[in-house]
């Protein structure tokens, strides 16, 4: 499993789901792919309408998970913003364009996969503090 940090991965994949819903993420879905895979602990899913609002949805959450010291390992994808990928280590969030989460249906590749529900709406999801 990827190593979890102080706050706990799980709160952290809460925060960023509220994060990815603040910019009209829509379709979130949380993943916790650490119980069938060691890849990481939480996928975050969603979709965003356009390519600005990919990039929209992914530059808030990089901006605001770095104000909170998280770094991503890695992010591929940003330039296009038909498929985002930001990778935490024990958190990845994969934001789509329509047609690219329809194409690779990551859902059905991690079905095993418990989802984790929350309210999409932002509201009564943890924040981090300092």
């Amino acid at each position: 499993m990827a190593q979890e940090p102080a706050t706990g991965s799980r709160e952290l994949a809460l925060y960023a789901a509220q994060l990815a819903s603040e910019k009209k993420g829509h379709e979130l879905k949380l993943m916790e792919v650490g119980r069938v895979s060691i890849v990481a602990d939480y996928f975050l899913i969603c979709t965003g309408n356009t390519a600005i609002q990919v990039k929209a949805i992914c530059e808030h959450l990089l901006e605001s998970l770095k104000q909170q010291n998280f770094y991503p390992l890695r992010v591929e994808g940003l330039k296009e913003a038909w498929w985002v990928v930001l990778d935490y280590g024990f958190l990845v969030v994969h934001v789509f364009q329509p047609d690219a989460r329809a194409f690779y249906d990551l859902e059905r590749l991690w079905y095993e996969a418990p989802q984790v529900f929350f309210n999409g709406g932002g509201e009564g999801l943890p924040l981090l503090t300092d």
